[in-house]
C-alpha cells in the first residue's frame, strides 16, 4: 500500500514537475526569440539558451536521482515490515502460549521461548504477571509488543523521509 502511494506521489510529482518545466521553458524561448530579433543580442540569447539547457539536464538527473531513492527507500521499508509482522507474530504466539498455560517441555513451547528470548529478555519482569496456576498473562510481553510497534513506526517514519523529495527553503 506505501509502495503504491510512493509511486503514485512520485508520478504525479515528476507529471507536474515536467509540466513547470515545459511552460518555463516555453515563456524563455519566447522572450529569447523576442531579444534575438537583433543580431547584437543573438550571443547573448544563445548563451541563455545554453545555460538553461544545462540546468534543465541537471534538474531531470536529480528528479531521476530523487525517484531511485525513494525507490529504494521504498524496498527497505517493505523489508522492514516483514521484519517486524514477524516479531510481532512470534511475541503474540509467546503470550497465547502462556495464556492458554502450554506445557514447557513441549517442543514446540521450547521452540518458540528460544526464538522470543532475545526480543523479550530486556522486558522479562518489567510488570508482575496475572495468572491462575499455569494459565499466565504476561503484562510485560504485551508492553513489549508495543515498543515493538513504536519502534516500527519511527524507522518507517525515518525511511519515509528519506525517500521524500528534499526542498531548498
Amino acid at each position: 500500500m506505501e509502495d503504491t502511494k510512493l509511486a503514485i506521489d512520485e508520478a504525479d510529482r515528476a507529471a507536474r514537475y515536467q509540466s513547470v518545466k515545459g511552460q518555463a521553458r516555453d515563456e524563455m524561448q519566447e522572450e529569447v526569440a523576442r531579444q534575438t530579433r537583433g543580431d547584437a543580442n543573438r550571443d547573448r540569447a544563445a548563451a541563455i539558451g545554453s545555460h538553461l539547457q544545462e540546468k534543465a539536464v541537471t534538474e531531470i538527473s536529480e528528479t531521476e536521482t530523487e525517484i531511485e531513492r525513494g525507490r529504494m527507500a521504498a524496498r527497505v521499508s517493505q523489508v522492514v515490515d516483514y521484519l517486524f509482522y514477524l516479531i510481532y507474530s512470534v511475541i503474540g504466539l509467546e503470550i497465547l502460549l502462556e495464556l492458554l498455560g502450554a506445557r514447557e517441555t513441549s517442543g514446540f513451547k521450547h521452540f518458540i521461548d528460544a526464538i522470543t528470548y532475545p526480543l523479550l529478555a530486556p522486558f522479562q519482569k518489567l510488570m508482575p504477571d496475572v495468572g491462575s496456576g499455569r494459565f499466565e498473562f504476561k503484562i510485560s510481553y504485551v508492553f513489549a509488543l508495543f515498543v515493538y510497534l513504536l519502534l516500527h513506526l519511527a524507522i518507517n517514519g525515518l525511511l519515509r523521509m528519506l525517500a521524500h523529495r528534499k526542498t531548498a527553503v
